[in-house]
C-alpha cells in the first residue's frame, strides 16, 4: 500500500542521520541508510520528508527570540 511505503520512508529518513553516523564508525553494517527494496515514488517522498524533517531543527540549539526594545 502506498501509505505504508510513505511511512517507512519517513521513518527511514528520520533515522538515516543516526544510521549514517553509525556507518562512519563501522557500526550497524546490516542496517542500510536507504532501503533499496522499498524504493519507489511514495517511499522516496517519505524519505526526503523524513530526512529534512523539522525534528532535526530541534537539534540546532535554542536560539532565543527576545523582543527588541
Amino acid at each position: 500500500m502506498w501509505w505504508q511505503d510513505a511511512l517507512w520512508g519517513i521513518w527511514n529518513g528520520i533515522t538515516a542521520w543516526v544510521v549514517l553516523i553509525a556507518h562512519v564508525f563501522d557500526a550497524w553494517g546490516r542496517f542500510p541508510v536507504y532501503d533499496v527494496a522499498r524504493s519507489g515514488n511514495w517511499y522516496d517522498f517519505g524519505f526526503l520528508l523524513g530526512a529534512g524533517s523539522p525534528v532535526l531543527g530541534l537539534l540546532g540549539g535554542g536560539r532565543s527570540t527576545r523582543a527588541r526594545r
